[in-house]
């Protein structure tokens, strides 16, 4: 074999990219006609690119300076073309691009296959891999392909029958740009139609802003070329002249995806600023999601020119999950990532976009309540981080915001923070809230006991994120949030008098055993009082204001930061059995070891009760065997 740069080459497929085709071609998905959409898209997609380039380098278009896609077809030969005179791929793009996906996300693809043909039909755009739906439906793909810039002998072609190989050769291309050609598979002819391929571009491709074209007449392949789709920027258009269906179809080309958005919101802003946003709110979430550091945001165009995908500069990152266009009169074509970082103008335009979405979010909440739950569901957790990261738009994402509450036995979160208001008795000026490591810990909280019996209604935080969004949230209607387990819960008119009499009998008839336990804990609390909280529990663990609970403190320490030490405060319960058991223990040695044992494992029973972890777990189960031993020992003790 002669220079490989010069000569045919017959390479393999990466591993993953064969199991992908074997999926393909053994048609897991009954909506075959997808792949049309698929391989449009990409056509728009170079198009774009080299519009970008050609803004630095006008001579990438030289000779050529129309941009358009082709859709042509020969129903005798079984082939359908398409073709862009876009970016075009070198020999090196092409094997990389088409032989390897690994950073499209392959491998999370194939795990993401559910079998169901609807959902996992949604995947293949979503990850990337829309070339290789034209297997579902060819036998053998060809792609001749040009770069721009390049001379016509730089031409590639690439040939694949999708069974683990492909052969890569050089092929003299007269103009730049890439030709996909698709063998069809004979139950798949339907697809060399014009009739049908005219329905699937308007159907799925009408809101591109390049040009589709296909032959004036099917039954003569000299014929001229006519403009199928309406080949204008939707969001240029006049509301007015919109369907909802267009939206619908534009929103899974940005977003390729194949299920409808749940809700967007067009808008065109004009004065001392001027642009143009369209943002979509998807049904369900990607699978990086959760990947802070992935490119994404909105697709950014200049005066109808696209500059780049995901320009995240536009919209907060605990808004990541908006899909859509924002276009601009005001920036510059040469626009860079560093220069909207830097730009005024852009942070202008963030701030109402991020309020925009936000505006879009609570009229879905308001007028089908249904949706905004599913959207809950998929994204509520990523929302959770707005009011940390973007106080300014705080007051509205408090609405937004949806709970479990002690309201009901559903363990959902589904409650909003108005709903609460609403149902707050007379005298309750505080919005109470307990975390736990679930909504069924945080229900079953001891600190919450006394809340619980007023009828009091409580949220039930569980997530990671949540102790950091609700410090950060701070209120709600003027009411402030309050952690039942923090400081003093409060009541204000929620107290009675007979609750403050019978605190202050409690605390004068208690004083002794209230500093025998604290000796017996010694360093491990600050102080050991009489329980303002509880009504079954015998003993529970209070925080200082501004200390940090135990599950903060586990996230800060595993993220490697160094924390001082915490010591919170010991409530008992001084009207339960066992803590009157422990008032009773005096006098003799054993009955101070007794005491001591008695008292650590309130101590460290309360901290499991929080969802705490104990230091020593071996000392605590020895001194529950002794005060077992000590019970079984004891008849009188055992009645």
């Amino acid at each position: 074999m002669s220079d490989a740069g010069e000569a045919k080459q017959t390479l393999g497929f990466q591993a993953e990219v064969k199991q992908l085709l074997r999926l393909m071609i053994h048609s897991l998905y009954s909506n075959k006609e997808i792949f049309l959409r698929e391989l449009i898209s990409n056509a728009s997609d170079a198009v774009d690119k080299l519009r970008f380039r050609a803004l630095a380098d006008p001579a990438l278009t030289a000779g050529d300076p129309e941009f358009a896609v082709t859709v042509e077809f020969d129903a005798a030969a079984a082939t359908l073309a398409v073709t862009d005179n876009g970016i075009g791929m070198s020999r090196e793009d092409i094997v990389r691009e088409l032989g390897t996906i690994a950073r499209s996300g392959t491998a999370e693809f194939l795990e993401k296959l559910s079998g169901d043909e609807r959902k996992d039909a949604q995947l293949i755009g979503q990850f990337g891999v829309g070339f290789y739906s034209a297997f579902m439906v060819a036998d053998r793909v060809e792609v001749f392909t040009r770069k721009a810039g390049e001379p016509a002998a730089a031409g590639v072609r690439w040939e694949s029958r999708g069974e683990g190989e492909f052969t890569v050769e050089p092929a003299e291309q007269a103009g730049r740009g890439t030709r996909v050609v698709l063998h069809l598979r004979e139950e798949d002819n339907r697809f060399a139609d014009g009739y049908a391929l005219r329905a699937l571009v308007r159907r799925y491709s009408d809101h591109i802003a390049v040009p589709v074209r296909m032959r004036a007449d099917d039954k003569d392949p000299k014929s001229a070329f006519e403009t199928v789709n309406h080949a204008q920027a939707l969001w240029t258009r006049p509301k007015g002249d919109i369907q909802d269906e267009d939206y619908r179809e534009l929103y899974k080309h940005l977003a390729h995806d194949s299920v409808d958005p749940l809700a967007w919101s067009h808008n065109r802003v004009e004065g001392k600023r001027d642009y143009t946003s369209l943002l979509y709110v998807p049904a369900h979430a990607p699978f990086d999601l959760w990947q802070r550091d992935k490119p994404r945001g909105l697709k950014l165009y200049v005066k109808r020119v696209f500059i780049m995908d995901d320009a995240s500069e536009f919209l907060p990152l605990y808004l990541r999950f908006i899909k859509g266009v924002v276009d601009s009169s005001d920036l510059p074509l040469n626009v860079s990532r560093e220069l909207l970082q830097e730009n005024p103008e852009v942070e202008a335009m963030r701030s109402a976009l991020a309020r925009r979405a936000l505006d879009l979010l609570a009229k879905l909440a308001a007028d089908d309540p249904g949706k905004y739950l599913a959207f809950w569901r998929e994204f509520g957790r990523v929302l959770k981080e707005g009011p940390a990261e973007d106080p300014a738009q705080r007051e509205r994402i408090a609405p937004l915001l949806r709970f479990a509450t002690t309201q009901g036995a559903e363990d959902t979160e589904r409650h909003s923070l108005a709903e609460y208001v609403a149902r707050m008795p007379a005298g309750q000026t505080r919005i109470y809230f307990v975390v736990g490591e679930s909504i069924a810990a945080a229900r079953a909280s001891p600190h919450i006991e006394l809340l619980r019996e007023r009828g009091v209604e409580v949220l039930l935080l569980a997530d990671r994120i949540d102790e950091w969004m609700a410090e950060h949230l701070r209120e709600f209607d003027g009411k402030p949030l309050h952690d039942a387990a923090r400081g003093d819960l409060e009541l204000g008119a929620l107290a009675t008098a007979a609750d403050r009499l019978q605190h202050d009998e409690g605390l004068k008839e208690n004083k002794a055993l209230l500093k025998r336990v604290k000796d017996a804990l010694a360093d491990r609390v600050t102080e050991v009082r009489v329980a303002t909280r509880l009504t079954d529990s015998p003993a529970c663990l209070v925080l200082a204001k501004g200390e940090l609970s135990d599950s903060l403190r586990r996230l800060l320490e595993a993220s490697g930061q160094k924390l001082p030490a915490s010591k919170p405060l010991l409530e008992l319960n001084v009207g339960h059995p066992l803590v009157k058991r422990l008032d009773a223990l005096a006098g003799s040695p054993q009955s101070a070891e007794t005491f001591a044992d008695l008292a650590l494992t309130l101590f460290d029973q309360a901290l499991l009760a929080q969802g705490g972890q104990l230091e020593a777990p071996a000392l605590y189960v020895a001194r529950l065997n002794r005060l077992l031993l000590a019970v079984t020992a004891d008849p009188a003790a055992r009645g």
